[in-house]
């Protein structure tokens, strides 16, 4: 029987097509190593809940979502150099790779750095009690507070470009680990912290901002001394002409991301202002529970990108079809287990919160279908990324960032937090559905004008 196992165990990694042996041991290494992140990450919520108190935790909520907003401004060039990469290592123009990842890294530091110095002008005039919409935290502390914030961000900023190149190389079990370094030094921190002190919010940013950006600085620097040598970046393999290429795609990518920031990002901005910080981390804590699938669907198709982008550039579409029926098959079974875990969510927040957070049943049914929506949606816009052909999704995407904030906001008003999530699950089915309309045209090869592109 253990023999029978193993045998089947071993078959699974070494049986198949190169490409998806690749794409399977990649997504193992994820699974072992996001799996502990995901249950470092929920037990940070009611450390540092306790830590702190849920107002002070829902502020850190808002300002993380800020710098979300931020996060997308690299105007597409991750995403531009992620397909790039893949092409040049898929037609074994390595050279040119290194050019490419020299270039990406002086331009995301130009970008960077003029962000930092325009936000340090900034702060200076900007009144963050009341952007924030609350009045228990000194308006000189919440300046210090987002200049910690906004100072670990930008060096974050050029930092995780890393990851980006590990996943485009095939490798991104390696980038879960980066991430999972950071995860676990910010609740050795944290822990220690609890242990000396009451706490407070300029010590919890600047921990929960810092640990991420020593891990990823540490494993970029041993990265690229070893595994990565051919492709560290030196300043003489700087080519600006390069630019214009990775912008060209990554362009697209940008406009893309700035819709998905509205989509994604606004939602506690919203809630902070319609309803205070305390609902911002009832919305969150019960995000948190249900976007475990989320990010386990996601381990699962973030090796697929650059799997996507080589099989077209190679023209495999059989191996395309292949790919997203079984990734649909799955979509299924991770619907059925966010549903299982709908049933079980009062158990679940008293188990794991306690009774410090009330989540009403309404916001997690909502939350259920937002979170099945999402995958289907995702499933389908992976391959789309790998493949390059996002106009129409750029369309989608405009579109529904321009109805979001308004629709979300009437909803909020009159429905509460159920109505503000229950506003982006209906414009994901939207787009799901069209995108996987998309898919099914480019993979029958019957693909034209918009549906092309």
């Amino acid at each position: 029987m253990v023999a029978a196992l193993k045998g089947k165990i071993t078959g699974f990694f070494i049986n198949g097509h190169e490409r998806t042996l690749i794409a399977k041991k990649n997504i193992a290494l994820s699974f072992l190593v996001r799996g502990g992140g995901i249950l470092i990450g929920l037990i940070l919520v009611p450390m540092t809940i306790d830590y702190v108190s849920p107002t002070q935790y829902g502020i850190w909520l808002t300002i993380s979502s800020i710098l979300g907003w931020l996060n997308f401004f690299d105007v597409g060039l991750g995403n531009g150099l992620k397909n790039t990469l893949t092409k040049s290592f898929a037609l074994g123009e390595m050279n040119k790779a290194r050019e490419y990842v020299s270039t990406t890294y002086v331009a995301l530091v130009i970008i960077s750095t003029i962000s930092f110095v325009i936000f340090s002008i900034a702060n200076n005039y900007i009144n963050w009690n009341s952007t924030l919409n609350v009045n228990t935290e000194n308006e000189e502390t919440l300046k210090l507070v987002m200049w910690v914030a906004v100072s670990c961000f930008c060096i974050q900023f050029v930092a995780q470009l890393i990851n980006t190149i590990l996943t485009a190389t095939h490798q991104s079990g390696n980038s879960s680990i980066i991430t999972f370094i950071g995860q676990v030094l910010t609740l050795i921190v944290i822990f220690y912290c609890t242990k000396l002190k009451s706490g407070d919010l300029l010590t919890l940013v600047t921990i929960v901002a810092s640990m991420p950006v020593i891990s990823l600085i540490i494993s970029s620097w041993v990265l690229y001394k070893n595994k990565l040598k051919n492709l560290s970046p030196s300043w003489r393999l700087v080519k600006i002409k390069y630019i214009y290429n990775l912008l060209n795609t990554g362009g697209k990518f940008f406009l893309i991301q700035i819709g998905a920031l509205i989509l994604f990002q606004t939602s506690y901005i919203i809630i902070s202002q319609i309803l205070g910080p305390e609902s911002v981390t009832i919305y969150s804590v019960c995000y948190k529970l249900f976007s475990v699938m989320i990010m386990i669907f996601t381990i699962i198709m973030t090796p697929l990108w650059s799997s996507f982008t080589d099989a077209y550039s190679k023209s495999d579409f059989n191996w395309l079809k292949n790919s997203v029926d079984k990734m649909r098959k799955l979509w299924i079974v991770f619907s059925i287990f966010t549903l299982m875990i709908l049933f079980m969510s009062d158990y679940l927040f008293k188990y794991w919160i306690g009774n410090n957070i009330k989540v009403p049943l309404s916001l997690s049914i909502c939350m259920a279908i937002y979170v099945i929506a999402y995958m289907w949606q995702m499933l389908h816009v992976y391959l789309l990324n790998g493949i390059g052909k996002i106009r129409l999704q750029l369309i989608a995407v405009t579109a529904s960032a321009i109805v979001n904030i308004p629709i979300s906001i009437i909803m909020g008003r009159n429905f509460g937090l159920p109505g503000i999530v229950a506003t982006n699950t209906i414009l994901f089915i939207l787009m799901g559905t069209i995108f996987s309309v998309q898919c099914e045209k480019i993979i029958k090869q019957n693909a034209y004008n918009i549906w092309d592109k």
